[in-house]
């Protein structure tokens, strides 16, 4: 098998976290992750807001429905600068895609530090936006808790919760 493969299979959308504070190195490492990725003309239009603090996390919590972040003991708000992100001749800017991949690296290393994660995307961005004090052109789009699982029973939800190769690879 692949390594790779192992450690993508590791992360799963946590939403049952510990309090055990995450260390500082750690946090270091998947932010590094972040920063190697690939991202369209190497622009990186990404910009990480590290969330520790308790009363600016409670700010940032008030954003989703779900009482469940709250348990997480950091939450990184991942935005995109749509003005540094480079946009292709018919107009499509690639600054989410950028910063999916970003994420994307960022939730694969922290599974692989023993560290949970969960996407979050359906949050009130404008709200949020403004708890930060971001400009315009400076667009939150996803909210990543980082924390100790207390789920680890889903870990294996790869193993039967995919659809089938066949079912979306078509070969030419």
């Amino acid at each position: 098998m692949s390594a790779f493969l192992d450690i993508a299979k590791m992360r799963y959308s946590s939403r049952s976290y510990k309090q055990t504070p995450v260390e500082q190195e750690k946090l270091h490492i998947i932010l590094e992750a972040a920063r190697i990725a690939p991202s369209a003309a190497n622009r990186q239009p990404y910009i990480f807001y590290v969330v520790r603090e308790e009363k600016l996390r409670e700010q940032i919590c008030s954003t989703y429905h779900r009482e469940w972040l709250k348990n997480a003991p950091v939450i990184i708000v991942c935005c995109v600068n749509k003005t540094e992100a480079w946009t292709r001749n018919d107009g499509k800017n690639h600054g989410d895609i950028d910063l999916a991949i970003a994420v994307d690296h960022m939730t694969l290393q922290a599974a692989e530090l023993g560290l949970a994660t969960c996407w979050i995307c359906n949050f009130d961005t404008n709200k949020c936006r403004n708890i930060l004090e971001l400009p315009e052109n400076i667009e939150p789009v996803v909210l990543l808790p980082i924390a100790y699982p207390a789920d680890t029973e889903k870990i294996n939800i790869h193993l039967n919760n995919r659809k089938n190769l066949e079912s979306f690879v078509y070969w030419k």
